[in-house]
Protein backbone atom coordinates (compact mmCIF):
# COMPACT_ATOMS: atom_id res chain seq x y z
CA UNK A 1 0.00 0.00 0.00
CA UNK A 2 2.66 2.66 0.60
CA UNK A 3 4.29 1.63 -3.04
CA UNK A 4 1.09 2.51 -4.92
CA UNK A 5 0.54 5.51 -2.79
CA UNK A 6 4.14 6.72 -3.63
CA UNK A 7 3.20 5.49 -7.12
CA UNK A 8 0.04 8.09 -7.56
CA UNK A 9 1.81 10.91 -5.85
CA UNK A 10 4.54 11.33 -8.27
CA UNK A 11 2.04 11.49 -11.08
CA UNK A 12 1.26 15.28 -9.42
CA UNK A 13 3.45 18.12 -11.56
CA UNK A 14 6.31 19.37 -10.67
CA UNK A 15 6.99 22.96 -10.97
CA UNK A 16 9.37 23.41 -14.00
CA UNK A 17 11.63 26.32 -15.34
CA UNK A 18 9.33 28.99 -17.19
CA UNK A 19 10.91 29.53 -20.81
CA UNK A 20 11.98 32.84 -21.60
CA UNK A 21 11.32 35.24 -24.67
CA UNK A 22 13.54 33.84 -27.66
CA UNK A 23 16.48 35.92 -28.30
CA UNK A 24 17.31 35.33 -32.00
CA UNK A 25 20.91 37.04 -31.89
CA UNK A 26 23.54 35.05 -32.67
CA UNK A 27 25.95 33.70 -29.79
CA UNK A 28 28.43 36.06 -28.35
CA UNK A 29 31.48 34.16 -27.02
CA UNK A 30 31.21 31.14 -29.30
CA UNK A 31 29.65 30.36 -32.91
CA UNK A 32 27.35 27.92 -32.96
CA UNK A 33 29.53 25.59 -34.52
CA UNK A 34 31.72 25.41 -31.50
CA UNK A 35 28.85 25.16 -29.42
CA UNK A 36 27.83 22.08 -30.89
CA UNK A 37 31.41 20.42 -30.66
CA UNK A 38 32.15 21.20 -27.33
CA UNK A 39 27.95 19.90 -25.77
CA UNK A 40 28.62 16.56 -27.87
CA UNK A 41 31.96 16.28 -26.43
CA UNK A 42 30.29 16.89 -22.87
CA UNK A 43 27.31 14.43 -23.87
CA UNK A 44 29.61 11.91 -24.80
CA UNK A 45 31.55 12.22 -20.91
CA UNK A 46 27.77 11.88 -19.71
CA UNK A 47 26.91 9.04 -21.34
CA UNK A 48 29.73 6.93 -19.67
CA UNK A 49 29.17 8.92 -16.21
CA UNK A 50 25.71 7.71 -16.03
CA UNK A 51 26.50 4.36 -16.09
CA UNK A 52 28.24 4.57 -13.13
CA UNK A 53 24.98 5.49 -11.60
CA UNK A 54 21.58 3.34 -9.97
CA UNK A 55 18.34 5.12 -10.09
CA UNK A 56 14.58 4.46 -10.06
CA UNK A 57 12.42 4.86 -12.87
CA UNK A 58 8.53 5.38 -12.56
CA UNK A 59 6.01 5.36 -15.78
CA UNK A 60 2.33 5.94 -16.55
CA UNK A 61 0.99 5.86 -19.60
CA UNK A 62 -2.54 6.65 -20.09
CA UNK A 63 -5.14 6.32 -23.59
CA UNK A 64 -7.52 8.39 -22.94
CA UNK A 65 -10.84 9.20 -25.61
CA UNK A 66 -11.80 12.91 -24.28
CA UNK A 67 -11.06 12.71 -20.69
CA UNK A 68 -12.08 8.97 -19.68
CA UNK A 69 -9.28 6.52 -19.59
CA UNK A 70 -9.93 3.20 -21.70
CA UNK A 71 -6.15 1.98 -20.93
CA UNK A 72 -3.13 2.42 -18.71
CA UNK A 73 0.32 1.12 -18.42
CA UNK A 74 2.65 1.34 -14.62
CA UNK A 75 5.91 0.49 -13.58
CA UNK A 76 8.05 1.06 -11.18
CA UNK A 77 11.75 -0.25 -11.43
CA UNK A 78 15.40 0.44 -10.48
CA UNK A 79 18.15 0.95 -13.05
CA UNK A 80 21.84 0.18 -13.21
CA UNK A 81 24.43 -0.63 -15.49
CA UNK A 82 26.42 -3.57 -15.92
CA UNK A 83 29.65 -3.66 -18.48
CA UNK A 84 27.96 -0.87 -20.57
CA UNK A 85 24.33 -2.83 -20.72
CA UNK A 86 20.84 -1.54 -19.37
CA UNK A 87 19.39 -3.28 -16.62
CA UNK A 88 15.72 -3.07 -14.98
CA UNK A 89 14.73 -4.66 -12.05
CA UNK A 90 10.70 -4.13 -11.87
CA UNK A 91 9.40 -3.08 -8.06
CA UNK A 92 5.67 -2.37 -9.29
CA UNK A 93 4.43 -3.90 -12.46
CA UNK A 94 0.87 -4.08 -12.75
CA UNK A 95 -1.23 -6.03 -15.57
CA UNK A 96 -1.27 -3.66 -18.46
CA UNK A 97 -4.73 -2.40 -19.43
CA UNK A 98 -3.25 -1.50 -22.74
CA UNK A 99 -0.96 -3.02 -25.62
CA UNK A 100 1.86 -1.80 -26.46
CA UNK A 101 4.33 -2.15 -29.31
CA UNK A 102 8.30 -2.48 -28.99
CA UNK A 103 8.50 0.42 -30.04
CA UNK A 104 6.52 2.06 -27.49
CA UNK A 105 8.05 0.12 -24.78
CA UNK A 106 11.72 1.71 -26.43
CA UNK A 107 10.47 5.20 -26.64
CA UNK A 108 9.37 4.75 -23.05
CA UNK A 109 12.96 3.26 -21.67
CA UNK A 110 15.08 5.54 -23.56
CA UNK A 111 13.78 8.12 -24.72
CA UNK A 112 13.92 10.55 -21.56
CA UNK A 113 17.79 9.71 -21.56
CA UNK A 114 18.28 10.94 -25.33
CA UNK A 115 21.20 12.36 -26.30
CA UNK A 116 23.36 13.70 -29.01
CA UNK A 117 26.75 12.84 -28.16
CA UNK A 118 29.47 12.84 -30.55
CA UNK A 119 28.75 9.52 -31.37
CA UNK A 120 25.40 10.39 -32.82
CA UNK A 121 26.35 14.02 -33.90
CA UNK A 122 26.39 12.17 -37.48
CA UNK A 123 23.44 11.44 -37.72
CA UNK A 124 21.24 14.63 -37.08
CA UNK A 125 20.69 18.55 -38.24
CA UNK A 126 21.58 20.80 -35.56
CA UNK A 127 20.00 24.58 -36.51
CA UNK A 128 21.03 27.44 -34.07
CA UNK A 129 17.76 29.10 -33.54
CA UNK A 130 18.60 31.51 -30.32
CA UNK A 131 19.43 32.22 -26.77
CA UNK A 132 16.84 31.66 -23.86
CA UNK A 133 16.56 31.41 -20.10
CA UNK A 134 15.05 28.53 -18.07
CA UNK A 135 14.26 30.42 -15.00
CA UNK A 136 17.90 31.14 -13.73
CA UNK A 137 19.59 29.25 -16.24
CA UNK A 138 20.90 31.01 -19.68
CA UNK A 139 20.65 28.65 -22.68
CA UNK A 140 21.74 28.01 -26.69
CA UNK A 141 18.28 26.35 -27.88
CA UNK A 142 18.95 24.26 -31.23
CA UNK A 143 16.31 22.62 -33.38
CA UNK A 144 17.27 19.18 -34.55
CA UNK A 145 16.39 16.65 -36.70
CA UNK A 146 18.17 13.40 -38.43
CA UNK A 147 19.57 13.75 -41.69
CA UNK A 148 18.39 10.73 -43.04
CA UNK A 149 16.07 7.62 -41.30
CA UNK A 150 16.81 4.56 -42.09
CA UNK A 151 14.21 1.30 -42.09
CA UNK A 152 14.11 0.04 -38.53
CA UNK A 153 15.75 2.44 -36.56
CA UNK A 154 14.32 4.93 -34.35
CA UNK A 155 15.45 8.85 -33.85
CA UNK A 156 14.76 12.41 -32.51
CA UNK A 157 13.38 15.35 -34.03
CA UNK A 158 12.53 18.74 -32.01
CA UNK A 159 14.25 21.04 -30.45
CA UNK A 160 17.39 21.63 -27.58
CA UNK A 161 18.00 23.39 -24.97
CA UNK A 162 21.75 23.68 -23.93
CA UNK A 163 22.76 25.54 -20.46
CA UNK A 164 25.46 28.15 -21.77
CA UNK A 165 27.66 27.40 -18.53
CA UNK A 166 28.46 23.65 -18.33
CA UNK A 167 27.28 23.46 -21.95
CA UNK A 168 24.93 20.05 -21.18
CA UNK A 169 21.12 19.26 -22.59
CA UNK A 170 19.11 20.46 -19.77
CA UNK A 171 15.92 20.72 -21.67
CA UNK A 172 14.66 18.26 -24.69
CA UNK A 173 11.33 18.51 -26.43
CA UNK A 174 10.11 17.10 -29.47
CA UNK A 175 9.12 13.21 -30.55
CA UNK A 176 10.66 10.00 -31.58
CA UNK A 177 10.39 9.97 -35.30
CA UNK A 178 8.93 8.07 -37.65
CA UNK A 179 5.33 7.74 -37.30
CA UNK A 180 5.08 3.91 -38.67
CA UNK A 181 2.56 3.18 -41.20
CA UNK A 182 2.06 -0.02 -42.83
CA UNK A 183 -0.31 -1.62 -45.53
CA UNK A 184 -0.90 -5.56 -44.25
CA UNK A 185 -3.50 -7.83 -46.25
CA UNK A 186 -5.10 -4.17 -47.54
CA UNK A 187 -5.37 -3.12 -43.56
CA UNK A 188 -3.52 0.05 -42.93
CA UNK A 189 -1.56 -0.59 -39.35
CA UNK A 190 -0.61 2.56 -37.56
CA UNK A 191 2.00 3.39 -34.74
CA UNK A 192 2.21 6.91 -33.69
CA UNK A 193 4.44 8.63 -31.20
CA UNK A 194 3.51 11.99 -29.09
CA UNK A 195 5.62 14.85 -28.51
CA UNK A 196 7.18 14.78 -24.99
CA UNK A 197 9.69 17.46 -23.01
CA UNK A 198 12.05 16.12 -20.64
CA UNK A 199 13.61 18.22 -17.83
CA UNK A 200 17.14 17.69 -16.54
CA UNK A 201 18.54 18.57 -13.59
CA UNK A 202 22.04 18.51 -11.99
CA UNK A 203 23.28 15.57 -10.06
CA UNK A 204 26.39 15.76 -8.07
CA UNK A 205 27.23 19.01 -9.28
CA UNK A 206 28.49 18.38 -12.70
CA UNK A 207 26.60 16.28 -14.84
CA UNK A 208 22.48 16.90 -16.12
CA UNK A 209 20.69 13.73 -15.64
CA UNK A 210 16.83 13.33 -16.65
CA UNK A 211 14.32 13.54 -13.99
CA UNK A 212 11.08 14.21 -15.28
CA UNK A 213 9.39 13.59 -18.99
CA UNK A 214 5.87 14.36 -19.93
CA UNK A 215 3.75 14.06 -22.92
CA UNK A 216 -0.04 15.27 -23.39
CA UNK A 217 -0.62 14.72 -26.54
CA UNK A 218 -3.64 13.79 -29.76
CA UNK A 219 -2.18 11.00 -32.39
CA UNK A 220 -4.46 11.10 -35.13
CA UNK A 221 -5.10 7.99 -36.86
CA UNK A 222 -6.69 6.92 -39.90
CA UNK A 223 -9.98 5.79 -37.97
CA UNK A 224 -9.97 7.48 -34.64
CA UNK A 225 -7.99 10.28 -32.60
CA UNK A 226 -6.08 8.93 -29.13
CA UNK A 227 -5.33 11.06 -26.41
CA UNK A 228 -1.74 9.91 -24.78
CA UNK A 229 -0.72 11.05 -21.29
CA UNK A 230 2.91 9.58 -20.73
CA UNK A 231 4.73 10.73 -17.31
CA UNK A 232 8.31 9.69 -16.37
CA UNK A 233 10.10 10.31 -13.16
CA UNK A 234 13.46 9.31 -12.06
CA UNK A 235 15.02 10.00 -8.84
CA UNK A 236 17.31 8.00 -6.57
CA UNK A 237 20.71 8.53 -8.29
CA UNK A 238 23.20 6.90 -6.81
CA UNK A 239 26.41 6.45 -7.47
CA UNK A 240 28.04 3.01 -7.51
CA UNK A 241 30.56 1.84 -4.78
CA UNK A 242 32.95 0.34 -7.65
CA UNK A 243 32.18 3.09 -9.92
CA UNK A 244 33.18 5.76 -7.46
CA UNK A 245 36.28 4.01 -6.83
CA UNK A 246 37.65 3.90 -10.09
Amino acid sequence: MILLFAVLVFLELPTHAQEGELDRSPPKVLTPAQIITRFTANEKDWKRVREQYTFRQEIKLEALDGDTVTGEYRQVADISYAQGKRVKTAVFSPQPSITLSPEDTEDLETRASFTISTDELPLYNLTYVGQQKLDELHCYVFDVAPKVMEKGKRYFQGRLWIDDQDLQIVKNRGKSVPDIKIVKKKKLEENLFPEFTTWREQIDGKYWFPTYSSADDVLHFNNSDVRMKQLLKFTDYKRTVTAAQK
